[in-house]
């Protein structure tokens, strides 16, 4: 599964940046989102895999600490970004044909910008106590199943529910792997 979400937003990103039909807003705003599922994912599961491995359950304070505070930025990033695209939709549906002026170049970097210093200022208040809460009342069996599920599937499903169901990134990557597109 690991595998499969590294490899499935590797190639939304591959078509974003190559494909210039997909040069817009909102697969401007997917490619970041599934460089963030990459890293949020990446945060965790090549150390649960080796304690999987050597059947051991050793993490160091520091590695604790560094892989929550990446976990939760990745994770508050991730709702950032969700934000941005569904403004762009919004305008998309709302305001088409003011769509191009108004999402223009420098309000999504002003967009991406935003979400990365929000994740930056919130991620100190919220997100640590959050997590440090739920991990206090939560059974670990039950902490385990939905940590899988939010770190390995979430992500993993992205690629499928926001792009490779789309026609445009579908079209893209039949041109990157060579295939004539009808």
């Amino acid at each position: 599964m690991y595998l499969i979400t590294v490899f499935g937003n590797l190639l939304i990103i591959l078509a974003a940046i190559s494909d210039s039909p997909l040069h817009t807003p909102m697969y401007f705003f997917l490619a970041n989102l599934s460089l963030v599922d990459i890293c949020f994912t990446s945060t965790t599961v090549p150390k649960m895999l080796w304690n999987i491995q050597t059947q051991s359950k050793f993490i160091t304070y520091a590695g604790c600490l560094s892989q929550m505070y990446f976990f939760l930025l990745c994770v508050e990033l991730d709702d950032f970004l969700l934000s941005a695209m569904a403004y762009d939709r919004f305008v998309a549906i709302c305001h088409p044909l003011h769509y191009t002026v108004i999402m223009n170049p420098q309000l999504c970097g002003l967009l991406f910008l935003v979400s990365w210093l929000s994740v930056v200022s919130l991620f100190y208040c919220t997100g640590l106590g959050v997590h440090l809460s739920s991990a206090a009342t939560q059974s670990s069996h039950s902490g385990a199943i939905a940590s899988v599920m939010y770190i390995v599937v979430t992500p993993m499903r992205n690629p499928f529910i926001y792009s490779l169901r789309n026609r445009d990134i579908k079209r893209a990557l039949k041109r990157i792997a060579g295939i004539p597109v009808t």
